[in-house]
This record gives C-alpha cells, structure tokens and sequence, in this order.
C-alpha cells in the first residue's frame, strides 16, 4: 500500500466529504472532514465564523485542526477548498500521507453552490472564479489527480484503490 492515509484536496463542492466517506467505508478507515471539526470546535458554521471573525481568524482554526490529524493512520480526510492553498499546511499534508485532488471544472462547481450563504466566498461571482485558478496552481502540487467531474464516487473509490494497491 502506497499511502496510509489520504488527504482529498480541492476546491469547494468538489466532493470531498463524499469521496472521503466513501473511501473510508471501502478502506475499513475513518473519514473526517476539516470543515466539520471546525465546527464543532467553534459551535459555529463556517459560513458564520467568516462573517463574525473573518478569513484569517477561520485559517488560524483550521491550520490547528488539521495538524490535530497528523499522526493517527488509516484516515482519510477531507480538507476545505483553501487547506491546500496555504504551504504550510500543504507541507503539513505531504509529510503525513498522500494529497489527492479533485479536479472539477468551474462551471460543474458553480452549479453545485447553493446560493444560501454557506459558502461565503462565492458571493461575489468573478472573486470566487479567480479564487478558483489561484488554487489551481495549489491543487496541482498534490500526489495524484482524479478528474471528479467525469466520473462517478464509486469509480472515484477504485481508482484511489487500485492506486494505493499498486
């Protein structure tokens, strides 16, 4: 096996937590999602933290959770859509296990965004798609790369598998 652990990068509406349930389920391992143990840290959604305590408080809180998972093995976790993007914590993820990126078209994420509030940084249209290609350049640093907008979660799932098995 070519990796004990698995991050899933990419951006938001990308399909993270789902491909990382999945996985996990078909790994036997545990999937956590960066987003969710913010908020259950915070008490607070994330859409919320944003708007109450701004980005950089946001960033601060995830940088921490996500180097609470380094260590604990046969994990795969879901990171938020700027996780990758900063190089301390890519660096942080390249150390601990394998960096996966799921890469989707803009147009295929900005019609999975619902236009209610959770996902502050789409509010402004052309921020959010520049926001998109500067990540890109982020995204393109991980391990492996699956086009997530061709194929479905259960071809998603074995194609990280036959990976790691090779």
């Amino acid at each position: 096996m070519k990796a004990d652990k698995i991050y899933l990068v990419g951006f938001m509406a990308a399909g993270k937590t789902t491909l990382a349930r999945a996985l996990a389920r078909r790994l036997g391992w545990q999937a956590v999602d960066i987003d969710e143990l913010i908020e259950q840290r915070e008490h607070v959604a994330v859409a919320d933290i944003f708007a109450k305590r701004g980005e950089a408080y946001f960033r601060t809180v995830e940088r921490a959770v996500l180097l609470e998972q380094i260590g604990p093995r046969h994990l795969v976790v879901a990171t938020g859509g700027g996780t990758f993007a900063d190089p301390q914590n890519r660096a942080a993820i390249h150390c601990d296990g394998a960096s996966v990126w799921l890469d989707v078209p803009f147009a295929q994420l900005i019609a999975r965004i619902p236009a209610d509030g959770r996902r502050p940084l789409a509010a402004d249209r052309a921020g959010f798609e520049r926001l998109y290609y500067q990540r890109r350049a982020a995204y393109e640093q991980a391990h492996v790369r699956l086009d997530a907008a061709r194929a479905g979660v259960d071809a998603l799932v074995e194609q990280l598998v036959d990976w790691l098995e090779a």
